[in-house]
């Protein structure tokens, strides 16, 4: 954490490796010591623990999306690019400090579908939903918004699956990704921008 950082920034960083690793329900007091901040200071600067959960999802969102997502620079086919997620999800969980996917492990913690924390875990896992519609449309899949529900479950899936077995993915969810194009008709050898 940069010593530069105002107090907000601090715990908005704080409260996103907190909870991420140790998960929502730790203590205010734990929050503050992380980030040298008192508790009196955090409530001027979020009105609620809650919005606090919900503002450090929303601020690490747009990282985690790019470390998932291939950028709009990267001209590989949508096929490509679909896969590209699950082989980046694999590296993650093979580097060892995966926790699973923070917006499905919070939405879970919280179990509340209304509480601020769980609306912007939606609306991130809604956001690579969205993407993998994009590239499923591109792509001219038949049926393109089941496939990406599917391809969402299968990333959820996997997800799932590298913090209960606490292991590597070895690949099984490219794979996985990968039969279910096959089965759509998105063959690797047929597809290219169109």
């Amino acid at each position: 954490m940069s010593t530069s950082a105002t107090p907000r920034e601090r715990l908005l960083d704080a409260a996103g490796e907190l909870f991420y690793r140790d998960g929502v329900n730790i203590g205010v007091d734990a929050l503050c010591k992380a980030a040298g901040v008192s508790k009196k200071s955090m409530y001027q600067l979020f009105r609620s623990k809650d919005e606090l959960i919900a503002e450090s999802l929303a601020s690490r969102g747009p990282a985690y999306q790019a470390l998932l997502q291939p950028g709009p620079e990267d001209d590989r086919s949508p096929r490509e690019r679909i896969l590209a997620v699950f082989e980046r999800q694999d590296d993650m969980v093979a580097g060892g400090n995966y926790l699973g996917c923070p917006y499905v492990s919070t939405a879970v913690e919280l179990k509340n579908p209304e509480h601020p924390g769980s609306v912007v875990a939606r609306h991130f896992k809604q956001q690579l939903t969205d993407f993998f519609h994009r590239e499923l449309v591109k792509a001219g899949a038949g049926d393109p918004a089941t496939l990406a529900v599917q391809l969402t479950m299968i990333f959820d899936g996997a997800a799932a699956r590298a913090v209960v077995r606490a292991q590597p993915l070895n690949g099984i969810g490219a794979v996985t990704a990968a039969a279910l194009l096959e089965a759509a008709g998105l063959h690797a050898a047929e597809l290219a921008f169109r």
